[in-house]
Formats: C-alpha cells, structure tokens, sequence
C-alpha cells in the first residue's frame, strides 16, 4: 500500500510563520507550490500558465490602443481600449505591485488626451482622400438611338426620325449629350416612354430642318426674394443677352428638379430657349427656360434690418464678397474635371485674380509639377482629385511657395473660404476650427 504525503501540517507551519508584509507573503506563496509539488496536486491545474496568456493578451490589447491613441490623440475608440486593457492588467498581483504607480498616471495621461488642430486636419484629408468607388461597367446591350435636344431633357428618335423615347435633364446633363449624339438606351423598366442611356456610341450630323436650334446661359446667378426671383448675369458678370438686348428672367421660385434642388437667392443655373421662338421678339424673358440647377452650397448674403433698408438696397441684391482682392494673382483651380470648373473659374475672376485650371486626375509628377510651379495660389479641390495627385500637388506648392488651401467639396462658399483661407496664410483644412472671414463692408 502507497502510503500517502500528508501536507496539512506543512501548510499549518507555513501560515503560522507568515507575516503581513509582502516578502513574507511572497515566500509562503513559493513554499505552499513546493508542498503542492511534492505532492502532485500543483501539477493538476496550470493555472499560471493560463494567467501568464492572458496578460499577454491584455497587454497585445493595450499597446494597439495606446499606439492607435499616439497616432490620433484624442480617438475615443483608442481611449476605450487603451483604459480598458489597462484596467484589467492592474488585476495582476505582479503588474499592481510593481508597476501600480505608473499606470495610474498612464490612466490620467490617456483620459486627458485630447483631439490636435493637426488631428482634426488628418482627419478631413484622409476623409476627402477616400477613392471613390469605380462606376461597375454596364455590360447591358441597347438598341441606338439619335439625341434631338430639347430645352430639358433629350428626345431619342430611330433611323425613320420617329421619336421611341424621352431622356431627363440628369442623363443629359450627367453626360453632356448634344444633338446629333448616337447612343444605345434601353426603356426604364418602370415607364413607357422614358429611356435610359447607356452610353455614347457616336455622333452624325444632323440636317437644321430635323431639329430646332437652342441657345443657352449658362452659370446664371439667381437673385431677389421668393416670389420675386430673376437672373440677369451669370457668375462672371455677364449679362442675358437676346436678339442683342439685355434681359431680365423672372423665376417661378415653386420650380424644382429632381432631389428637391430649389430655386433660390444665390441659386446657379443654365438657361434655355429655342432660337425660332416667336416670342423672343416681343417678350424674350417668356420663351427661356431653367434647364438645369447646379447642387451647390449657396453663399450667405449680408443680412439687412428693416431700418436699413434702402430703395437702393432693395434695386440692387448682390452676392456678398469677402474682403479680399487677389490683384491678378494665378490661381491653380485643382479638379478632376470639367464639372463646376466655370463656377469656380467665377469665383477667382470676381476677386480679380486669373483662374488657371490643373487636372488633378493627371497622375504625372512632371506634369503636375510644370502645372504648379509658375503659380501664386493652388486650392484643391479634394472632391474630384485622385490620390496620388493630392500628394504630388501639396509637396509641389510646399517646393515653390505657392500658397495652398484645400476645398474639400465643390460647393460655392467651400471654395470661396479656401481662397481666402490661402491668401491670407490661414489654415489649409478649415474642418471644425473656427476660422475669421472678414466680410466687404458696403458690398
């Protein structure tokens, strides 16, 4: 018979002899594994081993939130995982004991640590840098079609010049299609007669006599009050002319297009009208249309009190301007295309400066760089600039001092407040910050 090791009068020893301080309670601890070693019982359960992986763990867990907090102070989601591993790891006897002070001032610095100006910068950069997800192609196949324009929208005939389908101002607009364009369309599912173009597949010349001849205005300024909307120039101070006269459109200001886009005070748009109209004659202002409303961000107006108010005031609605004159400087308007390049062109020529367009989708440094260097101001406009250029265009105008400011969308005002922001050596991202733009005063 195997007689066994009766340990229970070594425990008694070793917990009589245990003092309070933590040298003492630390050796009985060493004592009471070796008895259980002795007799096999501490061998069962590797307890340690289990605890050992799992403050390695929590450890793994805190050094990615204390990286990810060096990174972007501030972030609450590395602030949660930072303080939440780091509290666990305090359960550990070992970790408490020798290192108990300074995760308690680690667990201070990191509640405390607070989102930088430069955060906030990197934040909305990498934000407008997000590529935008590539349009799948539409292998669909259509049956083609001739595009007749009409003052909104498009007509599609076939080859015996009968019209099949009607096409919206979006499609028109989206892809710039002209009378004469050949394209393949198919029939929406849900309508009769409406078609949706699925691209361009040529263009033929087209007889005058098989469609009616359209002018248009474009970028027109939409100004006054609801129910008593008119243009009478465009974004470049241009004046409506038809038949060699200067006109006034009034505007139904209930009109809208599709997205709920609205007709109001500082409003953009295209004007139509069909050129063998019979009233442009005797009143031109009833035979023009609104044809498109650009999406942008309306620029604010400088408020007026009744008191203020002058007959002068009430003649005379102008945009408000900011206090800034360019005195002809180049300023690089950075975009990936065509879209809105008049509005902000517009806006540079109102300051007086010379708009020079640079295509950020051209992914050459050499040719970024020639684009850049000759210039006093760039503002990009992060909206429609690819990636690689993005980099290429802010470390060309860091090389040649040219002064340099970020639109990140392509609305009227982002881009007003860019200018400004560069010229007077402000911020390049206006993000959160509250940033000064002085206003001219009797504008």
């Amino acid at each position: 018979m195997i007689k066994m090791f009766d340990y229970r009068n070594n425990l008694k020893r070793i917990l009589n002899n245990t003092a309070g301080d933590e040298k003492s309670l630390q050796n009985s601890l060493n004592a009471i594994k070796v008895v259980l070693g002795m007799t096999g019982e501490g061998e069962s359960t590797p307890s340690s081993n289990k605890m050992d992986a799992k403050v390695v763990a929590q450890i793994n867990t805190f050094l990615q939130g204390i990286t990810k907090l060096i990174e972007r102070p501030g972030d609450k989601n590395a602030k949660s995982t930072a303080l939440g591993a780091l509290h666990k790891l305090t359960f550990d006897h070992d970790i408490a004991a020798n290192f108990g002070k300074q995760l308690g001032l680690l667990d201070q610095a990191i509640q405390n640590s607070e989102e930088t100006s430069t955060t906030v910068n990197r934040k909305i950069f990498e934000a407008a840098l997000k590529p935008k997800k590539a349009k799948a192609r539409d292998y669909r196949k259509g049956r083609r079609y001739t595009v007749i324009r009409a003052l909104k929208g498009a007509d599609l005939i076939n080859d015996n010049g009968e019209v099949v389908f009607e096409v919206n101002e979006g499609q028109i607009h989206d892809l710039n299609l002209k009378s004469g364009d050949i394209v393949e369309a198919l029939p929406l599912a849900n309508s009769l007669n409406e078609a949706e173009v699925l691209r361009v597949v040529g263009y033929r010349k087209l007889r005058s006599r098989d469609y009616d001849k359209i002018d248009d205005f474009k970028y027109g300024v939409v100004q006054g009050s609801p129910g008593n909307l008119s243009v009478s120039r465009n974004i470049h101070g241009e004046k409506l002319i038809i038949n060699r006269k200067p006109v006034i459109v009034a505007l139904d200001s209930s009109y809208y297009q599709n997205r709920n886009i609205h007709l109001e005070d500082g409003a953009i748009v295209d004007l139509a009208w069909y050129t063998g109209d019979v009233r442009l004659k005797k009143d031109p202002a009833s035979a023009v249309q609104v044809r498109w409303i650009y999406e942008t961000e309306q620029p604010r107006r400088v408020s007026k009190t009744k008191k203020e108010k002058t007959k002068a005031a009430v003649s005379t609605q102008e945009l408000a301007k900011l206090d800034m004159n360019l005195h002809y400087q180049r300023v690089g308007i950075a975009v990936g295309d065509n879209q809105n390049e008049a509005i902000l062109e517009g806006i540079v020529n109102r300051y007086n400066g010379i708009p020079i367009p640079i295509d950020a989708f051209e992914g050459k440094k050499k040719v970024i760089e020639n684009q850049i260097k000759d210039l006093d101001i760039v503002i990009l406009v992060t909206a429609f600039a690819a990636h690689d250029s993005t980099w290429n265009i802010s470390e060309f105008a860091s090389k040649y001092n040219v002064k340099f400011a970020v639109s990140s969308s392509k609305g009227y005002q982002a881009f007003e407040r860019a200018l400004y922001r560069a010229e007077n050596g402000m911020p390049a991202y206006e993000g959160s910050q509250q940033l000064e733009y002085k206003m001219l005063k009797n504008n």
